[in-house]
Formats: C-alpha cells, structure tokens, sequence
C-alpha cells in the first residue's frame, strides 16, 4: 500500500473516531458522593464538594422535609422508596432539601454510600444511557434533575415517562429520580388547555401531557414563607455562623431588604444573610 493511501486511511479512521468515540470507562464511583452526568461522550464528572446547606438551616419547609427524608432513608436501607417531585414557589429551598438530604443521611448512615447524580433537563434523551451506567452497581442513587419543566415543542418529557415507570426495563431498583419544579404538571397551563380545546379527543391530549407528573410517587408542595418564617430562617443563618448583631437591627434590616425584593423567600433570606455577614466580616 502507497504512502498516500496509507495517510488517506489514517484520515478517515481519525475522522470515524470523532464522529463517534469510544465510550468513556465507568468511573470509579468510589472517588466521590456526587456526579454530573454529561453528553458528547457520555461520562460522570465527580463533585469534589457538594453545595449544600445543612438540614435544620431549612426553616418552614418541616412537612417536605420529615417527608423526604423518610423516603431517602427507606431507600438508602434498600427499601421501596418513590420517586419525588417537589413543585411550588421559587427560592423556597427545593433544590437546597434535596442535596441536604442526601447530606444528612451520608452523616446519619455513612457506611450506605447513597450517591447523588445530577442530570440536566436538556440531557434526557440520554437518560436511559444513564441508567445503564448504574443498573449494574452495588452502590444506591438519587438522580437528581433540577428545575424541570417543558415547554409547548419540548418532547424531553417522553425519555423520561419511560424511565420513570413504563418501558420493559423500567427504571433501577438502586435509582430514585427527585426533580424540582415550579409546576405542578411540569406543563405550562396554556399548553395543557390548548390541547383541551383544539385536540379531537381532548381527555386523552390532557392525559398525555399531565400524566408524567403521576409519576412520581412523592408530591411535595413548597408555598411562599410568611415574614415571621423569613426571619426565623436568616436568625438560623445568624446563629449558625456565629454573627452576633442586635435583634433590632436584625429586623428591620430584613424587612427592608425583603421591601426592597418584592418578595420573601429562603433564597432571598441567604442573599440578605449574605450581604449582611459581609458587611460585618464574618465568613460563610
């Protein structure tokens, strides 16, 4: 074989293998408590840290977090657990219960080696790939998938209905999917009564589209805090990281910020503590 040809076979054997790449090894699972999932080629990044806050910091939430708990604890014991969706108001620590949890039962149970893997919602058409990579492991997940929602053209949604309960293989007896969302029905709600109104069998158009929700086995609400709750959690943030300031002041600063917010919310509670801690040299 002439040079030339050899160069042009190198070529394209080179051009094959970027199109489409060896699969990535299954990482060593054991090098952290929590992946990222990612596409293009598939992998699990390890999370050196979590960024989490602990359980008892979540003031107002006490229903939701007694409830998932319980579940993560029966799942982590290798017990029947459901799938979550925690659904309701922005900044109400939906995310944060989810990734404190897991925190905790590593803290209460260590020797379970509960493993957290977060997908990202523009990820899961790759999701039954996911699944393959852990099916296999000794090791127990919480697949977590954060703000989730889909839009009128979005056909994401039907990877996952066919992971959560349907298809043959279904989804793992290791893995537990806990997703986040501001919706209820993960829907907008003109989408769901445009397809009441327009669809031919409307009933069965708004089944198709509310139905991934019924789903998950575990609903859990989070509603907009009321001001004596907003206070109580930036007090926890206070006495948690030793930042000692008059009770006074404390208020009213707060209830400034929220004003000038618009809204109250544990998130905009942490950004007030934040702001505050820095303004009095405390670290966090």
């Amino acid at each position: 074989m002439s040079l030339p040809e050899t160069d042009a076979l190198r070529r394209i054997a080179e051009a094959l293998e970027r199109i489409a790449p060896p699969p990535a090894p299954v990482p060593d699972l054991g090098a952290a408590e929590a992946f990222v999932w990612h596409t293009g080629p598939d992998r699990l990044q390890p999370v050196a840290q979590v960024n989490r806050v602990a359980l008892d910091l979540l003031v107002g939430i006490g229903r939701a977090r007694d409830t998932l708990l319980a579940n993560t604890l029966q799942f982590a014991r290798g017990f029947g657990a459901n799938n979550a969706l925690l659904w309701g108001a922005r900044g109400m620590g939906k995310s944060s219960l989810v990734k404190a949890v897991h925190g905790h039962v590593l803290a209460l149970e260590p020797e379970c080696g509960l493993k957290l893997v977060e997908i990202q919602r523009e990820d899961l058409p790759s999701i039954a790939r996911l699944m393959e990579y852990l099916r296999g492991s000794e090791a127990r997940f919480i697949l977590f998938c954060d703000d989730l929602s889909f839009s009128h053209d979005d056909q994401h949604y039907k990877s996952l209905k066919a992971i959560l309960d349907g298809g043959v293989e279904g989804r793992p007896d290791n893995v537990v999917l806990y997703a986040t969302s501001n919706r209820r029905h993960l829907m907008p709600r003109d989408m769901i009564e445009n397809e009441r109104s327009s669809a031919i069998s409307p009933a069965e158009a708004v089944e198709e589209k509310v139905s991934l929700s019924d789903r998950f086995g575990l609903w859990l609400g989070f509603h907009p805090c009321d001001q004596d709750e907003y206070l109580a959690m930036i007090a926890g943030y206070c006495a948690a990281y030793g930042l000692e300031i008059a009770p006074d002041r404390l208020r009213a600063e707060a209830i400034e910020w929220q004003a000038t917010r618009g809204s109250r919310s544990g998130r905009v509670a942490w950004q007030f503590f934040t702001d505050l801690a820095g303004r009095e040299g405390v670290r966090i």
